[in-house]
């Protein structure tokens, strides 16, 4: 009877300790291999994106602007991590990825794919309404090993140009993630290149539609740490934010942070990385 009671403690204990980690999820626009960004190009970041990355311990990481070879680089100084994601110019290696790393010894990967911000979002290289570029948006639905929790993380990057495309794009993912994710909870990532006054976070936000999302700042139970803004262009970061994690269903989010270190100056990326620790 006494081994029975121990048995059963050690069993909620243990399911305890399961509920008590949380997600550990960030969001990372790690600016594309350019070689005029001359002391700022990629082989001289590459070390300090990979370690900003393990050392945060991201559970599930929405990166954007990867070209492939950075794609490759990632993966060798991630070893724990798998990727799903593809180039948006022809739906394998051309062009950005807005892609989704994934630690391994935590999640399961039961389903991925990828469509496209435009008019006809199963084509590959389509650019929607008045976009510059072609977008994208990579999902991953996940099961979390240590709570067999099922979830969805959706990531993208709209568009720098077109007003339209970034209006358009918003009600499309809204719509998206309802349809793929349902009433499973989902998380989603991004480079929005909108601020929170901007029309296409407001439609994101708008709490009288029901399909609306929640920005994990606005629900952290500990205050924001670091900056506000998460663009600074190598030199100054501004005072709005345009790189999000939003929430689809019910969630706390323990903490939230803006990950702005450098390294004798230099930084990993004309963006600060995201962070947020959440449970379902």
């Amino acid at each position: 009877m006494k081994k029975l009671w121990l048995s059963g403690l050690c069993c909620l204990m243990m399911g305890t300790l399961a509920a008590q980690a949380p997600l550990k999820v960030m969001t990372f626009n790690i600016r594309y291999n350019n070689p005029d960004d001359s002391l700022n190009a990629w082989p001289h970041r590459k070390d300090k994106v990979a370690s900003t990355i393990l050392f945060y311990g991201a559970s599930t990481l929405g990166v954007q602007e990867a070209l492939h070879d950075q794609m490759q680089d990632l993966q060798q100084r991630l070893p724990a991590y798998k990727s799903i994601g593809v180039g948006r110019d022809d739906g394998k290696t051309k062009g950005e990825y807005s892609a989704i790393f994934y630690d391994t010894s935590r999640l399961q990967l039961l389903k991925s794919e990828t469509f496209w911000l435009s008019e006809t979002p199963t084509v590959a290289g389509k650019i929607g309404w008045d976009g510059a570029c072609t977008r994208i948006v990579t999902w991953g639905k996940f099961r979390d090993k240590k709570t067999n929790k099922v979830f969805f993380h959706f990531n993208t990057h709209f568009d720098h140009m077109g007003k339209i495309a970034r209006r358009e794009s918003a009600k499309f993912l809204l719509q998206q993630v309802h349809s793929i994710a349902g009433t499973t909870p989902a998380i989603i990532t991004g480079d929005f290149n909108a601020i929170p006054a901007d029309e296409p976070i407001q439609i994101i936000e708008n709490a009288n539609d029901p399909l609306h999302l929640t920005d994990s700042k606005s629900i952290s139970q500990t205050p924001h740490y670091g900056p506000v803004g998460t663009f600074h262009g190598w030199r100054v970061e501004g005072d709005q934010p345009i790189d999000y994690i939003f929430l689809k269903g019910k969630f706390n989010v323990e903490k939230h942070a803006t990950i702005s270190e450098a390294w004798e100056g230099r930084y990993a990326s004309d963006h600060f990385a995201v962070y947020a620790e959440v449970q379902l």
